[in-house]
């Protein structure tokens, strides 16, 4: 994992360099360059995420308690930044299914839920339309 990490992190350091060149000209030369660049952190990262989905949480399943396991969650609320909670938690809640929808909604304090639905959801909405509008089609 650590390796991966290590890959993911090389692969993210790439398509920084690339990027700007491509943000100020937009122009073919720029988009080749890139695109390779963004392919390869895009496979580098799935392939982490789905190793760790597949060793490492049921790893953690086994071998942590629910009170380690809930110490994570608060140590990843209390280190992210802010303003990237609510982005975050849209991206969880696009993936989950009705049912997990629900359990996570619920298990968020009122004013969570409030926030969430007054000011994360429609900020999360406008902005993976934004991404998804400039994307190429699948």
């Amino acid at each position: 994992m650590e390796a991966q990490h290590d890959r993911v992190a090389a692969s993210l350091a790439a398509a920084g360099e690339a990027l700007p060149a491509w943000e100020e000209r937009a122009g073919e030369a720029e988009r080749d360059a890139l695109v390779p660049v963004l392919a390869e952190h895009r496979a580098v990262l799935l392939e982490h995420l789905d190793d760790e989905e597949e060793s490492l949480l049921p790893l953690a399943a086994r071998h942590l308690s629910a009170h380690e396991w809930n110490r994570l969650g608060e140590h990843f609320l209390a280190s992210t930044p802010k303003p990237k909670l609510l982005f975050f938690l849209g991206m969880v809640l696009e993936e989950a299914d009705r049912a997990e929808r629900a359990s996570m909604l619920a298990s968020l304090p009122l004013a969570g839920r409030l926030l969430w639905h007054t000011v994360g959801r429609p900020a999360y909405v406008r902005r993976v339309r934004a991404v998804r509008r400039t994307a190429a089609p699948r």
